[in-house]
C-alpha cells in the first residue's frame, strides 16, 4: 500500500513567504516592490497572448546545460505544460517552481512534461534548477522571443531594480542584455 503525503497549498506557502520577506526586506524596498506589483496587476489584467484552442507556436531554446530543446520534440512525447518565470532572484518564482516540482509526478503520470522558461542566461537557469532540485526542463529565452508569443513581456521599472541593487542584487547580471524585460 502506498501513501501520498499532501502537499501544502500554494496559497499557504505564499502567505509564509510574504511574512518572511516582509521581515527580511527593508521597509522602503518592500513598499517599492508592493507598489510595483500593484501597478503590474492593474496594467496587465490579461497577460496571455494565446487563447484556449490556439496552436502553441513552436520554439527551440537551450536548456540549463546548453542542449537545444524544441517544443515540437517535446510534443512528440506527449502534452507539455509551459510556465514562464522572471529569474532565480525572484522568491515568488522560486516558490512557484518548487510547487510545480511537487506536482510533476501527476503531470508525468498523465503522459505530459513540464518546461519552465526564463529570459535569464543558461548559467542562472542551471543554478535555479540545481538549487530547487527541479527535475524538469528549465530553458533560457534570452531576449524573451518565445515569451512574447505566449505572454506579456514588460520592462521592469527602475525603482524595483534600484531597490534590488540597494539590497546587493544586481538584476542585470542575470540576463544577457540590459533591457530589463521580464515575462
Amino acid at each position: 500500500m502506498t501513501t501520498q503525503t499532501e502537499n501544502t497549498s500554494y496559497q499557504t506557502e505564499l502567505s509564509k513567504l510574504v511574512t518572511q520577506l516582509e521581515q527580511m526586506i527593508p521597509p522602503a524596498a518592500w513598499a517599492t516592490f508592493g507598489q510595483d506589483a500593484e501597478t503590474l496587476a492593474a496594467r496587465y489584467l490579461q497577460p496571455l497572448q494565446l487563447a484556449v484552442g490556439d496552436q502553441a507556436p513552436d520554439f527551440t531554446l537551450p536548456n540549463a546545460r546548453g542542449q537545444e530543446v524544441s517544443l515540437q520534440g517535446l510534443l512528440g512525447e506527449g502534452p507539455v505544460v509551459l510556465t514562464f518565470y522572471r529569474g532565480s532572484w525572484c522568491p515568488y518564482c522560486n516558490l512557484a517552481l518548487r510547487k510545480y516540482q511537487e506536482i510533476l509526478p501527476q503531470i508525468t503520470q498523465a503522459g505530459g512534461s513540464l518546461v519552465a522558461i526564463s529570459p535569464q542566461i543558461p548559467d542562472h537557469a542551471l543554478s535555479m534548477q540545481e538549487q530547487n532540485e527541479l527535475q524538469f526542463e528549465v530553458l533560457s529565452d534570452v531576449g524573451n522571443t518565445v515569451a512574447r508569443a505566449y505572454t506579456t513581456v514588460f520592462k521592469n521599472a527602475d525603482a524595483p531594480i534600484k531597490a534590488m541593487a540597494e539590497m546587493g542584487i544586481d538584476f542585470h547580471s542575470f540576463y544577457a542584455d540590459d533591457q530589463g524585460e521580464l515575462p
